[in-house]
């Protein structure tokens, strides 16, 4: 399986995994097809290490809390897998707060982070050369102190394709 994040900077194509990590893509793809990532703003970049979003774009405590949630309730179990690794440029992972507590947060490596090996489920990886392009502009834009964009591109909408070559 396959989404296209179409964003404010361009399209992210993302190939999901799911059959190494069966309950993160289930997650991920159910909030790509109900429209929750809609309007989702890039809120976090660090230069060189990632850019994260998936904070819904309305939160509505307590029911969407501002953090997010997942479809399971308010956080799920990881499911780190030795052969998925942060290996590189374009690799997609979910954000969390330590063991456990993955909700609608995913971050994508602008570089290999091994360090976040056996901490982050890593649930895909980006696919063309448009997706390429657009990660690097999102690398490029000015942050603040608090390595936040301050134009903060969004998600605008998703598509989700059933083949991962799909256009």
């Amino acid at each position: 399986m396959s989404v296209t994040l179409h964003t404010t900077l361009g399209d992210l194509k993302i190939e999901v995994f799911c059959e190494s990590v069966p309950k993160t893509a289930e997650n991920f793809l159910a909030l790509c097809a109900s429209n929750y990532y809609d309007a989702s703003p890039f809120h976090r970049l660090m230069p060189g290490f990632m850019v994260q979003t998936g904070a819904p774009a309305h939160p509505s405590p307590p029911e969407n809390p501002k953090g997010g949630r997942s479809i399971f309730g308010p956080a799920f179990e990881d499911e780190i897998r030795p052969q998925l690794k942060h290996d590189g440029r374009g690799v997609v992972s979910m954000a969390n707060k330590g063991p456990g507590t993955n909700g609608s947060q995913f971050f994508i490596l602008f570089d290999k982070a091994p360090h976040l090996d056996g901490l982050n489920t890593v649930f895909g990886r980006l696919l063309g050369d448009e997706s390429v392009a657009t990660l690097v502009k999102l690398e490029g834009l000015e942050v603040d102190k608090k390595n936040r964009p301050k134009d903060p591109p969004r998600i605008e909408k998703i598509t989700v394709h059933a083949n991962p070559l799909a256009g």
